[in-house]
């Protein structure tokens, strides 16, 4: 009889499954990397086509599987739709554990990923759910590469609120720790970088270090959520992205330090000079 012992990554494309992946074969640990796309970057791992919205693909994909790490379906603002069946139904194949990748900004009881992690607290044998602040790669490989490159922008509607950016990599080793420590962490861990910056003083930052000035433009509500939906994103959706520059700017819900990093991984999170400094040729 096979042994259970592959960890199932949805998301594994992404910025963090991509990542948690690459780590866990470094450790020797079988990945089986999910999602639509058949490509990988990753040699002699196991991919298989899964789709949250086709069930046809979720029992294969939990063949031999006990752990897996949860990536939300994308622009759904209502995963538990899909993602509570399939973690009941992988509780029922013998997966004892998950992790799910959430939001800082979102709460257990909020919208998008808080039903989801109450699901997961009240159902599964051992559960992490990772909430990071914002990405540090969403400078480098998200929405604010071009305008920083083609006209020396950033745009939020963050005002003068302040954020715990984090980076992706230690995202993905807080994960990584949260699937294969033999004692299940059975808790959220709130993931920031060492410091919160607003918007403003990232653009000088990264204008400092390549020598160009770099402009935060805050945009109102309004105008942020017609140019998300203007690049092709849902109404709803776009909504709620814009609904949380707006708490960032009028409640500070993104500004924090954790020690999580730390904590977890027993080594310091990376800061934004740190990383600005890695990626200096992105915006060249």
């Amino acid at each position: 009889m096979t042994n259970k012992n592959i960890t199932l990554i949805t998301g594994a494309s992404g910025k963090t499954g991509s990542r948690i992946a690459a780590r866990l074969k470094q450790f020797q640990h079988p990945v089986r990397l999910a999602g639509r796309s058949n490509s990988t970057d990753l040699p002699g791992s196991d991919h298989i086509h899964f789709d949250w919205y086709d069930e046809s693909t979720h029992i294969k994909a939990l063949t031999n599987v006990d752990k897996i790490y949860l990536v939300v379906p994308v622009l759904d603002v209502n995963p538990a739709k899909v993602m509570i069946p399939f973690i009941e139904k992988a509780i029922h194949e013998g997966v004892k554990r998950f992790v799910l990748l959430g939001s800082a900004s979102i709460p257990a009881d909020g919208p998008v990923f808080g039903p989801v992690h109450q699901a997961l607290s009240n159902l599964a044998p051992e559960w992490t759910v990772l909430q990071p602040s914002y990405f540090m790669q969403n400078f480098t490989e998200g929405q604010h590469v071009s305008t920083i490159k083609n006209t020396g922008t950033i745009y939020s509607a963050t005002g003068d609120g302040r954020v715990g950016f984090v980076s992706a990599d230690d995202i993905a080793e807080v994960g990584v720790r949260a699937l294969i420590d033999d004692k299940p962490h059975n808790t959220a861990h709130v993931i920031t970088g060492p410091h919160s910056l607003t918007y403003g003083e990232v653009a000088q930052l990264i204008g400092h270090v390549i020598g160009k000035t770099i402009q935060h433009i805050s945009l109102s509500d309004e105008e942020l959520k017609v140019g998300m939906i203007q690049a092709g994103m849902p109404a709803n959706y776009a909504a709620m992205l814009a609904g949380l520059d707006q708490r960032i700017r009028e409640n500070g819900s993104e500004d924090q330090v954790t020690d999580i990093v730390e904590r977890v991984t027993r080594r310091s999170p990376i800061s934004f000079e740190q990383f600005v400094q890695t990626h200096v040729g992105t915006w060249k």
